[in-house]
C-alpha cells in the first residue's frame, strides 16, 4: 500500500456505505497510534494537519513520520491539509508530498469562495492532488478555525451544486449541525439529515454520481476521556458532541470522510492525566507518551469499528 489521494478510498466509502476516519496529527505518537489503530482493521485513513499543526511541526517531519507508518503498517493513507486558509499554504503542502488539500473559503462571500477554491483546484489536479472545500460555516474554535453560533450557516442544496460545478472540487465539506470544539451542544444534539440528503440527490441528478461529502466538527467527545480528564485535575465540565448513531447514519448516507480531532487531543490529555496521577513520580516520557499513545489507539479502533464501518475497506 501507499501514501495515496482520498479517491479510491471515497468511492469504496460511498458503494460500501461507510465513511473513513480523518484524524488530526501533530507529534509521532498520535500518528503511530492512530495508524496502528487504523492496521488493526485494515482501514484506510486519513492524516490531517492543520496550520497549527504545520507550525508546530513542520511538513518535513510530518511526512517523514507519515512515509514511516506507512512502511510499518502496509494500509493506504492520505496526508491531508486540513482548513487551509490561503492558495499559498495549499501550494507549499502540495510541494511538501501531501497527497490532499483543503482550501477553506468558508468566510469569504460566495464568488470569492468559489474563485480562490477555483484557483487552489486547479494548481492542485495540475499536481496529481485532491481538493475539498467547505460551503457553510460551522460554529466552534478549533485552531484558526473561530466562528460564533451567531454565524453559522447551514449549507443551501442549490449552492452545492452550483459550487461543486463551477469550481471542480472533490469533496464537500457541508454544514448540517456539528460544530468544532469540545462544546458543541447545549442542549439534545441534533443534525439535518434531511439536507444532507438532498444535496446529494441534487448532485446525483446532475451527475455527481457517488459524489463524497465530508463531515468536519464530528467528535464524539467521548464521556469516559472527559471523565478522566476532570477526576485527575482538569475542568472540563459541559463538553458534549456528536452522538455515535448520527455519525453511523452519516456514513451510511453520502458522508465519506468524518473528521475528529477534539477526540484525540482528549484522549491524550485523559492518558497523560490519568499517568500524572497514579504515578507522580514518572518523568520518563516513553512512560507517558506511550500510555497516551496506546489509549488513542484503542479509541481509533473503536471509532473505526464501531462508528465508521470502515473494518477492512482496503480489501
Amino acid at each position: 500500500m501507499a501514501l495515496v489521494t482520498t479517491k479510491e478510498m471515497f468511492d469504496k466509502a460511498f458503494r460500501g456505505k461507510f465513511a473513513i476516519g480523518a484524524f488530526n496529527i501533530n507529534d509521532m505518537e498520535i500518528i503511530q497510534a492512530i495508524t496502528r489503530g487504523a492496521k488493526a482493521y485494515n482501514s484506510a485513513v486519513i492524516l490531517q494537519v492543520s496550520r497549527s499543526a504545520l507550525n508546530y511541526a513542520g511538513a518535513k517531519y510530518l511526512k517523514g513520520m507519515v512515509d514511516a507508518a506507512v512502511d510499518e503498517t502496509g494500509i493506504d493513507m492520505a496526508l491531508h491539509l486540513d482548513h487551509g486558509p490561503d492558495f499559498e499554504t495549499a501550494k507549499y503542502c502540495i510541494e511538501n508530498g501531501f497527497t490532499s488539500v483543503m482550501f477553506d473559503g468558508s468566510h469569504y462571500e460566495y464568488e470569492e469562495n468559489v474563485a480562490k477554491t477555483k484557483e487552489v483546484v486547479e494548481y492542485a489536479h495540475s499536481k496529481g492532488v485532491v481538493v475539498e472545500a467547505e460551503l457553510g460555516k460551522l460554529a466552534g474554535v478549533e485552531d484558526e478555525v473561530n466562528v460564533s453560533a451567531a454565524n453559522a450557516t447551514y449549507t443551501d442544496p442549490d449552492q452545492a451544486l452550483d459550487f461543486v460545478s463551477r469550481t471542480g472540487v472533490d469533496s464537500l465539506a457541508i454544514a448540517i449541525g456539528t460544530s468544532h470544539g469540545a462544546y458543541k451542544f447545549k442542549g439534545e444534539a441534533k443534525l439535518d439529515f434531511d439536507r444532507l440528503a438532498v444535496i446529494t440527490e441534487k448532485l446525483e441528478a446532475s451527475g455527481f454520481h457517488g459524489y463524497p461529502i465530508v463531515l468536519h466538527g464530528a467528535s464524539s467527545v467521548d464521556p469516559e476521556c472527559v471523565a478522566i480528564c476532570n477526576k485527575y485535575g482538569g475542568k472540563i465540565d459541559g463538553a458534549k458532541g456528536i452522538p455515535n448513531e448520527m455519525l453511523r447514519k452519516a456514513a451510511s448516507m453520502a458522508v465519506c470522510k468524518i473528521n475528529m480531532d477534539t477526540d484525540i487531543r482528549l484522549a491524550m490529555t485523559a492518558a497523560l492525566r490519568r499517568h500524572f496521577g497514579e504515578k507522580p513520580s514518572s518523568f520518563d516520557p516513553r512512560g507517558y507518551l506511550g500510555d497516551a499513545r496506546a489509549f488513542i489507539e484503542d479509541m481509533v479502533k473503536a471509532k473505526i469499528a464501531d462508528v465508521l464501518g470502515s473494518t477492512d475497506s482496503m480489501l
